[in-house]
């Protein structure tokens, strides 16, 4: 593997994955609460940046609430169509998601290779996908207990990394999310030592086929049974620059505790 260099200058990114919850004006409202919460606890967006993933049919309402209130919050999509227009029902092109003003896109999570049969190949689809229409693409990558048991902890992801770059540029901005898909829902997260080996050797893949800058920039989020309870240790490793948080962001308090980390853990 590469060497890896220590980059403390990333920013924290806490991501929450709302997947099939909440319709456009529980959106609307959970939006407005959660910019309230934050501003009034005096966070600090630009130390830990804040981006929720709400379905598709919330992102107009999301978008213009953040556009119109000027609120100190990114967003982004749950998932993004491998092809830009034409006859794909169902389908949702990025360039609607950047008309849309969105920032992130979510590619690959566990639940789309599960339940969707979505294989590496496609993974790399969507993120060029994205790439082409200015999104930064959220790249999921994790082990089953099954894959843990018979290949280690970092082999899985770090084989679903080297599939989602095939067509990644080295000018790429991308992020990449570790979830294992045994501590997803399970609330059993990994520990945050285990999270540190992966996200090391997925940087040191980054290094290795994107080159030591891109490895530097790019962020490595832990998601799987997140939570305020959790979230410092896995905050302190050098390797992990935040978190992509599924259940408890649906939690206003929890969620907005596990963006204030630095707050109430002393970092």
């Amino acid at each position: 593997m590469a060497t890896v260099t220590s980059q403390p200058g990333r920013t924290p990114l806490i991501a929450g994955n709302w997947k099939m919850n909440l319709d456009h004006l529980q959106a609307i409202a959970f939006v407005q609460k959660l910019a309230w919460s934050l501003k009034d606890a005096g966070h600090d967006f630009t130390s830990v940046e804040v981006s929720v993933f709400p379905p598709f049919t919330d992102l107009r309402s999301v978008q213009t609430l953040i556009s119109a209130d000027k609120l100190p919050l990114a967003f982004g999509a749950q998932d993004v169509s491998a092809h830009d227009s034409g006859a794909y029902t169902g389908e949702i092109s990025g360039a609607f998601l950047n008309a849309l003003e969105c920032s992130y896109v979510i590619i690959g999570h566990s639940e789309r290779r599960t339940l969707h049969g979505e294989t590496d190949e496609q993974v790399a689809d969507k993120v060029a996908a994205a790439l082409r229409h200015n999104l930064i693409p959220i790249i999921c990558v994790g082990e089953t207990a099954e894959d843990l048991e018979q290949h280690g902890p970092s082999a899985v992801p770090v084989a679903q990394l080297r599939g989602a770059l095939a067509h990644v540029t080295t000018a790429a901005d991308i992020v990449v999310a570790y979830e294992p898909v045994w501590a997803i829902g399970s609330g059993q997260a990994a520990t945050p030592e285990q999270a540190e080996q992966v996200a090391a050797q997925l940087r040191a893949v980054l290094v290795e086929l994107l080159g030591q800058d891109v490895a530097d920039k790019t962020r490595i989020l832990y998601g799987g049974s997140v939570k305020a309870a959790n979230i410092a240790g896995f905050m302190r490793e050098p390797n992990v620059d935040g978190a992509l948080v599924g259940g408890a962001s649906l939690d206003l308090a929890e969620f907005a505790s596990i963006v204030r980390y630095q707050k109430h853990v002393g970092l």
